[in-house]
């Protein structure tokens, strides 16, 4: 901790400042001639809030990506979003890994600190990332060439199946056909393979090396069935919703078949919570599939993944916390073990706080931007949501935003990936040390 104390800069606020520097970089790269296709240039704002939604793997965007960016500069978001998705970290420990070169112990704690891992023995778990990672993309993008070949030839087919295959599995949201998948809706081979690299994406590292070392240890972590648990049931639950209230099912009618409209059901109930890739425009959605959508991209994906919002533990902790809660019971169990407090007081500030910089944001936004007269409360919030959720999925609102809406967005989208308490300790200067006093306890009332 030493490094840290003679530069006055806390493990927060180095791994926010490490975002800031790599999204810095991104939008030099992307501001420089040989990124935009033909003679338009690309003005610094542009480039900084597309080089922030993929370093953040959002995917809310200003400029087409398909159409405005050369490959380098495709290139350069494809960069972006695995740096972003796995953490510039875990690339900053895989040199030390090749050079085979020490650790210090400020570097270790600040991989622990991105990473979301409990203590400095979870630091395996970095080679298991970047190896998993590398199979599932490039085996994601095998089968994307199988169909993509076809349709595009051997160079772009390639090109198209690793920029894919890199974003559903970082849940970025980015996509080189113009309109995300909506011309794959009757393509179930497509939208299957896409679905299991988001699902891959969103697990988290921690919950793939329990699941992995399951055999030899026969054993799962607390962490792991909480996520897995709550996972699951969010995705019956939204599939469930979705049947229930959704027209997709008779938008689609009249261009794909009945199994077709299923699996792009099954798709639409996996990607809200952080993937960002649509089969249809969510322009279409009824009112109710639209407030279902926030909710999901409120609570977005797994700790130590790829995704962003509250996380699923958060909720799933919470939920099991309120039903001990209200039926008299002290303390919340789940999997034979109980929940400390510290995770309870942490999940509940952790809501707070994310409702309130997504109220304010929404009012600021609400006050200052062109949205439009109809629907305008119900544009904006989810907006911010995808914004915060790091989801992308966008109701039309985003290009036109104004300055002071395109500097909201970023900020919701970078606080959405970097996590509302590492940019919040930067922000506050939160010191880890507790008072070596506290004051008489007294109750009030509650409810």
């Amino acid at each position: 901790m030493s490094i840290f104390k003679r530069r006055h800069l806390s493990l927060p606020k180095a791994l926010t400042l490490g975002f800031l520097i790599i999204i810095l970089m991104g939008t030099i790269l992307l501001s420089l001639p040989i990124a935009t296709r033909g003679a338009h240039s690309t003005s610094i704002l542009d480039a900084l809030f597309t080089a922030t939604s993929a370093t953040c793997v959002t995917g809310l965007t200003l400029v087409s990506t398909a159409f405005h960016w050369t490959v380098f500069g495709q290139t350069v978001i494809l960069f972006l979003m695995e740096i972003g998705g796995l953490g510039f970290m875990t690339f900053t420990v895989m040199l030390f890994l090749f050079t085979r070169r020490q650790m210090k112990l400020s570097t270790r704690l600040l991989a622990q600190e991105s990473l979301n891992l409990d203590n400095l023995s979870q630091l395996s778990v970095i080679k298991l990332i970047l190896l998993l990672s590398l199979i599932i993309q490039l085996t994601g993008a095998g089968l994307l060439m199988i169909d993509f070949y076809p349709r595009y030839g051997l160079i772009k087919g390639l090109w198209f199946s690793l920029f894919h295959a890199v974003s559903a599995f970082c849940n970025a949201g980015f996509d080189l056909f113009g309109n995300s998948l909506q011309g794959f809706a009757n393509d179930p081979y497509v939208l299957s393979v896409m679905s299991v690299l988001i699902i891959a994406g969103s697990f988290g590292f921690l919950v793939w090396q329990d699941l992995l070392l399951y055999p030899k240890r026969h054993h799962l972590s607390l962490h792991t069935k909480l996520a897995l648990g709550t996972g699951t049931a969010l995705v019956l639950l939204s599939l469930i919703v979705y049947l229930l209230s959704e027209n997709n099912l008779a938008i689609l009618s009249s261009r794909v078949s009945y199994g077709n409209r299923l699996v792009n059901t099954i798709f639409m109930a996996i990607t809200p919570r952080t993937a960002g890739l649509i089969t249809l425009p969510y322009q279409q959605l009824s009112i109710a599939s639209i407030a279902f959508t926030m909710l999901l991209m409120f609570i977005g994906g797994t700790p130590g993944s790829t995704a962003g919002g509250v996380k699923t533990t958060t909720i799933g902790l919470l939920t099991l916390q309120s039903i001990a809660t209200l039926r008299g019971k002290r303390d919340a169990t789940f999997g034979h073990r109980r929940f400390t407090q510290e995770n309870v007081f942490r999940a509940l500030t952790l809501i707070f706080v994310a409702l309130t910089i997504l109220a304010t944001a929404t009012l600021i936004l609400c006050a200052t931007q062109p949205i439009p007269k109809s629907d305008g409360l119900q544009t904006v919030t989810f907006e911010v949501m995808a914004a915060f959720g790091t989801t992308g999925i966008s109701l039309g609102l985003t290009p036109h935003l104004n300055i002071l809406g395109k500097l909201i967005i970023m900020f919701l989208m970078f606080i959405g990936r970097v996590g509302i308490y590492t940019v919040m300790f930067s922000i506050l200067n939160a010191s880890p040390k507790q008072a070596t006093y506290r004051y008489p306890e007294e109750s009030v009332l509650i409810g």
